[in-house]
């Protein structure tokens, strides 16, 4: 039985919408705005009502906050159109089904890091390049590793980015619920612990990357999702890039403060 004395948090695993490109391996996303996919992001809008979110908490840093409230109250009044991104198409719509009046910005990046001041040797952070210096190449993560088999194409980029390109139609519900599985959540962890360990002696290029970029940013998001919650009668959803689940999740629950829900019970069939 759940402990009704605590605030509730659900986190919704998504890819990216719009294709940023951003990330090391990018997984290619048809247009959203197709209305076939419009008709599925209704549909998952719909199964993921019932969760009864007080409070929608999205992927975009705190300095954008005067912005993104601004679309929304002109998505609200009427006035702006959604654009590609699972902010806008399922956490914009989620939000104004449910009634809210604002929207929560609860990412972070470094907007100057305290820790590696400007002559630090960024060499200390390049673990691509110390991995094949120091014959530690296994060590480093594949495509493959995120993605198998014959459903995709890799199609790297001049700039090393590598783009997942789907060979068949997936329906966005099908396309959730196998993003959000606990088991591959964990196993894109394990990857990161690898990475970890790429150095030797007092070098720890692994270690500085993996901690310092990624554990501290996760971390950040954990501490603004705990300056929005206000009390124990929240219910927050926060959708987020799949790869963050794993850790902000572990620090939700470590905490002790939060009851931590799973969207697959909202996603799966009944």
């Amino acid at each position: 039985m759940q402990d009704k004395t605590k605030p509730t948090i659900m986190i919704l695993g998504s890819g990216h919408f719009a294709n940023p490109g951003l990330d090391a391996y990018n997984y290619r996303m048809d247009d959203v705005l197709a209305p076939k996919r419009q008709s599925e992001i209704e549909q998952l809008v719909e199964a993921l009502k019932p969760f009864r979110p007080t409070k929608v908490a999205l992927e975009i840093d705190d300095r954008f906050d005067a912005e993104a409230q601004e679309n929304y109250q002109g998505y609200l009044n009427g006035t702006y159109e959604l654009e590609r991104g699972e902010g806008d198409q399922l956490g914009f719509r989620l939000a104004k089904q449910m009634g809210h009046s604002k929207i929560f910005c609860v990412d972070y990046f470094p907007k100057q890091d305290p820790f590696f001041p400007e002559d630090f040797d960024s060499n200390l952070l390049d673990i691509d390049k110390f991995a094949n210096e120091h014959n530690q190449e296994h060590l480093l993560s594949s495509v493959e590793d995120f993605y198998s088999g014959e459903d995709v194409e890799f199609n790297e980029q001049e700039d090393g980015r590598v783009w997942i390109e789907p060979k068949k139609y997936e329906p966005l519900i099908d396309m959730f619920i196998r993003g959000n599985q606990p088991e591959g959540r964990s196993a894109e962890h394990r990857l990161y612990l690898q990475m970890a360990q790429i150095g030797l002696g007092e070098q720890y290029p692994g270690a500085n990357w993996v901690g310092h970029q990624w554990y501290t940013r996760n971390l950040k998001i954990f501490v603004n999702l705990t300056r929005i919650t206000e009390s124990n009668n929240d219910r927050i959803l926060l959708i987020i890039g799949g790869g963050h689940v794993y850790l902000v999740q572990h620090f939700l629950e470590a905490s002790g403060k939060y009851i931590v829900e799973s969207p697959l019970k909202y996603l799966e069939p009944k």
